[in-house]
């Protein structure tokens, strides 16, 4: 756990709120942490290719009848951007404690930086956004400003705090917000086509660092979540997809690959949690929309509740094939209102 001072004595609202403090941030005045943050939701501080924003109203129909009658515990052994985390976080006053896990260690540095050092991270991110605005319009500088930074990041010599805030620039300013490494865990994702991005939301940073004092934040393999399960526990896995075909991949979050093998270690893992009591739900890529003969979670899921879901696709090399497609939930959870997919 991480635990910071909440009374920050200063956040920066909008000019047309009081018209005291005019320095160096004169488009901006001054109002107490306590008394504004507090009305403020955290969302997802990422763009993040498969992020669930889109997913939620359908999840929220799956929760199961706990969460709103028992204090419990939320775990999300995948976290990426956060999505469902930070909409429980907000909706359900039950939830007590949350456990987030991720393999990849750029994103969970992130969420420890976001949640122990916010204001140090937005000094970063203002001084990195102020430089970037200067030279926009030079596409060549613009080129070379993000390559530079790519570089630095690459390196892996920086602060941990510096290396946060890097990690937000380029998921700003990169081709569609994409994280993707080499097998040499080398983020290699080109610049994007941004006009004015924004790169440091600080009144975003400071509720998600509200809203992380009461996660526990973890990096490691999924199955290290367990030891923190308990009698009231809800977990939900949102795993790299299974690609949908050879040139629509976007599970490089770490240098190490989640294949097919992977998947059905999870679904092993699923099934533990179901021997043991433990509700969970989980969401991944529906092939079989793609190609009616392709089986594979149909099959690996058969035991459990499957349900299609629409989703909007909304990365691809070419915008004709972007657009609503099929996604798969599946739960444990045994209900009547369920319709076990075909």
């Amino acid at each position: 756990m991480f635990a910071i001072e909440l009374d920050y004595e200063l956040i920066h609202l909008p000019m047309r709120q009081s018209n005291i403090n005019k320095n160096k941030y004169s488009k901006f005045a001054y109002y107490k942490q306590k008394n504004y943050m507090n009305n403020i939701l955290a969302k997802p501080f990422l763009k993040w290719a498969g992020g669930k924003t889109q997913l939620i109203k359908e999840i929220s129909k799956l929760l199961p009848d706990f969460v709103y009658k028992e204090n419990f515990t939320y775990i999300e052994p995948f976290v990426g951007s956060g999505a469902v985390l930070f909409w429980m976080l907000n909706r359900i006053p039950k939830l007590k404690k949350a456990v987030i896990n991720d393999i990849n260690q750029d994103l969970i540095n992130t969420y420890k930086i976001i949640a122990s050092r916010p204001k140090e991270l937005i000094e970063i991110l203002e001084t990195l956004e102020i430089e970037y605005y200067k030279v926009e319009t030079d596409s060549t500088a613009k080129k070379a400003y993000y390559y530079e930074k790519r570089n630095l990041f690459n390196s892996r010599q920086e602060d941990k705090c510096l290396h946060a805030a890097l990690f937000i620039f380029l998921n700003r300013t990169c081709f569609n917000g994409l994280y993707r490494v080499n097998k040499k865990n080398e983020f290699n994702v080109p610049i994007g086509n941004y006009k004015r991005p924004t790169i440091c939301d600080k009144n975003n940073i400071l509720a998600v660092s509200m809203a992380l004092q009461k996660v526990e934040i973890i990096c490691g393999d999924f199955e290290e979540t367990l030891k923190f399960a308990n009698h009231y526990c809800l977990f939900y896995f949102d795993p790299p997809y299974k690609p949908l075909s050879e040139t629509s991949s976007f599970n490089s979050y770490s240098k190490e690959e989640f294949d097919d093998a992977e998947q059905i270690r999870l679904r092993n893992f699923c099934k533990k949690l179901d021997t043991l009591g433990y509700t969970w739900i989980l969401s991944n890529s529906d092939v079989k929309s793609e190609n009616e003969k392709d089986m594979f979670f149909d099959e690996l899921y058969a035991d459990f509740n499957i349900l299609r879901v629409n989703a909007r696709r909304s990365i691809n090399a070419n915008p004709n094939k972007r657009g609503l497609l099929n996604e798969l939930l599946i739960t444990n959870q045994i209900k009547n209102t369920y319709v076990k997919a075909i």
